[in-house]
């Protein structure tokens, strides 16, 4: 039923591209999830500081999400 009022208001692009959105997110948590818990990746990335890296990428993260917003 609430697909079908969705529809009916009109805001149903919205709710699909916020779907769409989340279920990228789980996609790709679950794809990084795969990746890191292999013994091979894990054993090349015990010299690498995961925390500093994401800290890195949290300006260009914020730029992105500004330029989408426009």
């Amino acid at each position: 039923m609430e697909i079908l009022r969705a529809a009916d208001n009109g805001d149903s692009e919205e709710s699909r591209n916020t779907l769409m959105m989340f279920g990228g997110l789980a996609l790709m948590t679950l794809g990084a999830g795969l990746i890191l818990t292999s013994p091979i990746v894990r054993k090349y990335l015990g010299g690498f500081d995961v925390g500093k890296l994401l800290q890195a990428a949290g300006p260009d993260f914020e730029r992105y999400m500004k330029l989408k917003s426009m």
